[in-house]
């Protein structure tokens, strides 16, 4: 008995003392298709839509940024130095109005985050590409938390200080 009580204990103490109720569900690839219910939340997007991603090749993803865009939704978008080329998800984005700024302060910017509304959350392994929703086994997690979104949004804050205007030297 004193062993359970010490780990409850030691995980009540290692818990974040901000932690809040959120409703979340998940989703794995290759069993379950992730990227339709990533596209599903952008379609459903009212005001704004931050991003961060590492590689960002989707089609899909892309396109529903698009759409958002030109719904009047308020999509901002910080992406990773190896998408800092010509011919790249940067290029698209940026194409369809969209601002585009790119992470160069760490080695890697590996962020998976897409805040919806300030609200919706979806975060994971999943990179949005092909291989992931095809070839990989990944995870999406939506979160459903004003809190967390907040957390969130303030770290894509901070990202964006460290990052450039895409296509800025």
């Amino acid at each position: 008995m004193k062993l359970s009580v010490f780990t409850l204990l030691a995980l009540l103490a290692a818990a974040p003392a901000h932690a809040t109720e959120a409703d979340v569900s998940v989703c794995f690839t290759p069993a379950q298709k992730c990227e339709p219910l990533i596209v599903q939340a952008i379609d459903e997007a009212k005001s704004s839509i931050s991003v961060q991603a590492y590689v960002f090749s989707s089609f899909p993803i892309i396109h529903a940024l698009e759409h958002a865009e030109q719904r009047g939704v308020e999509v901002l978008v910080i992406l990773d130095k190896v998408n800092d080329r010509e011919y790249s998800a940067a290029t698209l984005l940026q194409a369809f109005n969209i601002p585009v700024w790119i992470d160069y302060e760490p080695k890697i910017a590996h962020n998976k985050v897409i805040v919806i509304d300030d609200y919706l959350t979806i975060g994971g392994s999943f990179n949005y590409t092909f291989g992931a929703e095809n070839r990989n086994a990944e995870n999406v997690t939506f979160i459903r938390s004003k809190a967390i979104a907040d957390e969130y949004l303030a770290n894509w804050n901070s990202r964006l200080k460290a990052s450039r205007v895409f296509g800025e030297k």
